[in-house]
């Protein structure tokens, strides 16, 4: 590898619990921008234990959080020795999003746990970890962190739409980048899901079976985030507390549930691609395999043309992001917008912890 080319691996787990994806990717400069390959490319799914772990910590005691921190720090760790074993790749750094049990950028604070020096202990590379708190003790709401990439990697397109656990967006506007998360997405629907034994709903088949509630419909859109300005972001605590809540005291059947969780996500992603008259949009994450939802997002905001990428950007692109948010950490330039979280200034956040191996 010449010595102006990096491959990086990233590590992203996101709020759906649906594995822990984790690629390794090469960077090469050029010319004002950035060149990328995926070289390896895969998502680990979470044992039963681990994810009954995660899902439960928000309402651990501080010893059970403490102890998951450094035990899922040893997990990514190990994770990622593995994975260059079997891959026969060789990164210089590994980027950690880690996994976020609270995110509360109004009150200051948000945590993503996954101990960096756990990663460093059990792989023996650098890694930058801790990505989000350095923006928030800045002000900003410490997310969406990925339009610095979807600027120096995916510019071609007007907008780049993620729909996760979580749906977000960024794009340009009056010259600079703006992003923001918009709706909760696959968390609901793979909770939904869950109660008809289904990790997820494949190709939204219980959906279409079912149909969108007006009543509930109506209750969802009238929820008073989708009205905010940005900058703004979502986390589990928000979801738990303002959306499920109604969905759960629905008198409907699940299918008719999905249609109306569906249908909430596709209207509040159109509001937005209208409002900013958005024309092409790059559609990953794995909600972009939901056909059913496309179709939705299709008939409401039929201005749009959506573009799907190859399968392992669809997949992997936030992990794919975050290892080039790693890498300008580890080359000391900045990493994160104010224009996008609303901070003082602009930064390069994540704490750079050495690899020191076993």
């Amino acid at each position: 590898m010449s010595v102006s080319a990096y491959s990086v691996v990233g590590l992203m787990s996101g709020t759906s619990l649906d594995g822990l994806d984790v690629v390794c990717c090469r960077f090469t400069p050029s010319g004002e921008g950035w060149d990328y390959a995926l070289e390896a490319a895969e998502t680990l799914p979470y044992s039963e234990e681990w994810t009954a772990r995660l899902r439960g910590l928000p309402q651990a005691d501080g010893l059970a959080l403490a102890s998951a921190h450094a035990d899922y720090g040893h997990l990514l760790g190990c994770s990622v020795a593995d994975f260059i074993r079997r891959h026969a790749v060789s990164p210089c750094l590994v980027a950690s999003h880690g996994h976020t049990v609270f995110h509360q950028p109004e009150k200051g604070f948000t945590l993503q746990i996954g101990d960096g020096a756990a990663v460093a202990a059990e792989c023996g590379l650098p890694v930058v970890s801790d990505f989000r708190v350095s923006d928030v003790a800045l002000g900003g709401q410490g997310a969406p962190l990925v339009p610095l990439g979807d600027e120096w990697l995916f510019s071609d397109y007007d907008a780049c739409l993620n729909i996760g656990g979580i749906s977000n967006i960024s794009f340009r506007c009056q010259g600079r980048r703006v992003a923001f998360d918009i709706v909760p997405s696959n968390q609901v629907f793979n909770r939904l899901a869950s109660s008809e034994g289904e990790l997820f709903d494949w190709d939204g088949r219980i959906a279409s079976r079912g149909r969108a509630d007006a009543a509930l419909l109506a209750q969802l859109n009238a929820l008073p985030y989708y009205a905010a300005a940005f900058p703004k972001s979502l986390g589990q605590e928000w979801v738990e507390s303002a959306l499920l809540p109604l969905l759960d005291a629905a008198s409907l059947s699940v299918a008719d549930k999905m249609a109306t969780a569906v249908e909430h996500t596709a209207f509040q992603i159109a509001q937005v691609l209208r409002k900013y008259a958005i024309g092409s949009v790059l559609l990953t994450g794995g909600g972009a395999k939901n056909a059913f939802l496309r179709k939705r997002l299709e008939a409401l905001a039929p201005a749009c043309k959506f573009v799907l990428p190859s399968e392992e950007v669809i997949d992997y692109k936030e992990a794919l992001i975050f290892a080039f948010l790693g890498l300008l950490r580890f080359l000391g330039r900045p990493n994160c917008l104010c224009s996008v979280t609303g901070a003082v200034r602009d930064s390069s956040c994540g704490a750079l912890w050495n690899g020191t191996g076993r």
